[in-house]
């Protein structure tokens, strides 16, 4: 396989006597050479929130892109896995502390399911190494297509296989970057593409010579020159009159929340900060802020129901919903209750979280978790339609439920007719760590991929105020109560993301892989 692909090296442009040292490097140095994929997996944690140094990915993600060309498919495979192992049992240590810390579970459980899931998820990457080194046959032309089209069909694959975990997408990271401007056409998904193509152009200006050097030098910038040209485009239009709206965060600590004495003083927290906003129109609390079941709290809902009534005001409350039908087990379900109108309505999470949420383990495992006094119950997912919340005033609100806000593609059947987007969630679970901020990120996406406000509600923060656009312009300080207000529009009209999905990025991948998948086959028969 070797020598085949040598034949292909670059086009013979690149020096062979470099080359050879080159491509013999991960086999005469096997160590240091996977060593070196995964600090560069760890440094790419740099990229995003809280750090955002999102000048760093195109240089950090080009060694590895490198080695793609000049090494093996099964040399290259064994990078990228190195690279995506580095990046997430760094990027997600955050689960050992929702795991063991806040979770009680005891430290080898945590360990196990923080490294467990890092290293699926850098089998992803060992996928899109190998396909990028097979289908590229070391034609540096040829991975500048292949490997951005390889490597965002496979953050999308990561997405949604086994319950989905598109945490680490690269576009995320370019949340604050001239890139960001293709997030209203491509998504997520397609801010990651334009990355890697600037960082697969870096790598073809370094092997080429002559014109084909200044095309591929043209080529690092124009992704990010028109990115900076579509930011200023006008994807969506403000309507109606301003709407006030609060977000109020209790931040009481999850290790604290759910003791019965703190209950009493939790209610009151959130009526009385309620009840200081009687000019806010719109009032949202965080994921689950009354640590009890819905029907255990009937009385105090009530009680906020009649408040809201009487300043025209229209509540958002996250509680746990008990639904309880005759020779049926009661479910439960994570739900966002809107309160203040003429009767309730609700929205149910539907896209919960494995090992959080529910268990997808045998009775046995699960009977074995209920002894050792771990959490062993299943929360009941809501169903996949639900209506929009809609307030007095006609305004439509699409609801998303703490990670839920992570799945784009997911909530773009509330489009066009959402005004505005909620996400309230409880990074509680998650302490001072990167998760939070991780989390704002991905919100702020969400809004500039559709074009809408974003209210942000969290027990412990990161609380915001986004705009369309994905800037935040009010945020809450974190584990500290917070009640802040601003103003916020109604928006209509539809960005292309929202209108179409991922199916045009993931059509775009789909048609390279094939044109270069079906010239690679001809070449080696």
């Amino acid at each position: 396989m070797k020598d085949e692909l040598m034949s292909y090296r670059c086009n013979a442009e690149m020096d062979k006597k470099t080359l050879d040292f080159l491509s013999d490097i991960p086999s005469s140095w096997p160590f240091l050479s996977r060593l070196f994929a995964f600090l560069l997996g760890s440094a790419m944690t740099l990229v995003f929130a809280p750090t955002e140094l999102y000048l760093l990915a195109p240089f950090l993600i080009l060694p590895i892109l490198f080695l793609a060309l000049v090494a093996t498919p099964r040399e290259s495979a064994s990078h990228f896995f190195y690279f995506g192992f580095g990046l997430f049992i760094t990027g997600t240590y955050w689960i050992y502390i929702s795991v063991h810390i806040y979770g009680e579970a005891a430290p080898w459980i945590a360990i196990i399911l923080m490294t467990g899931l890092s290293l699926l998820m850098a089998s992803f990457m060992w996928l899109a190494g190998w396909i990028i080194s097979t289908l590229s046959l070391g034609n540096s032309w040829r991975i500048f297509f292949i490997g951005p089209s390889v490597w965002v069909l496979i953050e999308w694959l990561r997405g949604w296989m086994f319950t989905g975990f598109p945490w680490f997408s690269q576009g995320y990271g370019q949340i604050d970057s001239a890139l960001s401007g293709w997030a209203p056409i491509f998504g997520v998904y397609g801010v990651s593409m334009m990355l890697l193509f600037s960082a697969s152009a870096i790598l073809t200006s370094m092997v080429m010579t002559g014109k084909n050097r200044i095309a591929a030098v043209m080529l690092i910038f124009l992704p990010w020159i028109l990115g900076s040209f579509l930011n200023l485009v006008k994807w969506t239009e403000a309507y109606g009159e301003p709407i006030r709206s609060t977000i109020i965060q209790g931040g009481f600590s999850q290790d604290k929340k759910w003791l019965p004495d703190q209950r009493q003083s939790i209610l009151k927290f959130y009526r009385d900060a309620t009840l200081s906003k009687p000019e806010s129109e719109l009032i949202v609390w965080p994921e689950v802020a009354i640590p009890s079941l819905q029907d255990q709290n009937i009385n105090f809902l009530n009680q906020i129901h009649h408040d809201a009534k009487l300043n025209n005001q229209t509540v958002l409350v996250g509680i746990l919903e008990r639904e309880v039908k005759s020779n049926l087990s009661p479910k439960i379900y994570n739900s966002v209750l809107m309160i203040g109108d003429s009767e309730y309505q609700v929205y149910r999470k539907r896209h919960l979280v494995p090992f959080g949420e529910y268990f997808p383990v045998p009775n046995s495992v699960r009977e074995w978790m209920r002894l050792r006094n771990l959490p062993f119950s299943d929360l009941s997912a809501g169903t996949e339609k639900q209506s929009l919340l809609k307030m007095a005033n006609g305004i439509n609100l699409s609801v998303a439920i703490c990670w839920e806000d992570a799945f784009g593609a997911e909530q773009l059947n509330a489009f066009p007719h959402a005004d505005i987007l909620i996400n309230v969630s409880n990074d509680g679970w998650f302490g001072d760590s990167i998760a939070p901020h991780q989390h704002l990120q991905i919100a702020r996406m969400r809004a500039l991929e559709v074009g809408r406000y974003s209210i942000r509600s969290t027990n412990t923060g990161i609380s915001a105020f986004i705009d369309p656009i994905g800037n935040v312009i009010k945020l809450g300080n974190q584990f500290k109560p917070v009640i802040m207000s601003t103003d916020v529009y109604a928006h209509r009209g539809n960005t292309i993301y929202a209108s179409y999905g991922n199916w045009m990025i993931l059509g775009i991948c789909f048609l390279i892989i094939s044109i270069f998948g079906l010239s690679a086959f001809k070449k080696k028969s």
